[in-house]
């Protein structure tokens, strides 16, 4: 993924997916403006300094989860998705890295892959039409004595 805007709009509208090695942020395909439509998967891979300090484990993390995701059975569906790996990534044998991504995958819901949250529109706008409401008629002054 390239810039700030389209991890803004994964992390905004995106499902996600947690396991004790990463969290997996998803949300349906969508082509960059004036690109053609070819479903494919686009990923992210974000490592912060906060979650492991040196250098050379962030890019060791980044290249096995890289690598993980290119050998995966059966492939990645068509999205546009956040990886945030654990520390524990390093760890793990390769085997149980493929393993937990692919069943991150497959437990993310269908209509993230497939296209939207189910929801249109503003998320504060309720599905439920209000009745109309009409103003009490005034009540009659009292009169003071």
């Amino acid at each position: 993924m390239r810039g700030d805007r389209e991890f803004r709009k994964v992390r905004n509208h995106g499902v996600a997916v947690r396991d004790p090695l990463f969290t997996l942020r998803l949300t349906e395909y969508r082509p960059r403006y004036g690109e053609v439509w070819q479903p494919r998967a686009i990923m992210g891979i974000v490592v912060s300094k906060k979650t492991l300090k040196r250098a050379v484990d962030r890019n060791r993390v980044r290249r096995r989860v890289r690598e993980a995701l290119r050998t995966l059975p059966g492939g990645l569906p068509p999205c546009r998705a956040i990886l945030l790996p654990n520390p524990g990534v390093l760890s793990v044998p390769f085997t149980d890295l493929q393993a937990a991504l692919a069943r991150a995958i497959a437990k993310a819901p269908s209509q993230a892959k497939r296209g939207g949250s189910g929801k249109s529109g503003n998320p504060r706008q309720s599905a439920r039409v209000p009745e109309r409401v009409t103003a009490a008629p005034p009540s009659p002054p009292k009169d003071r004595p």
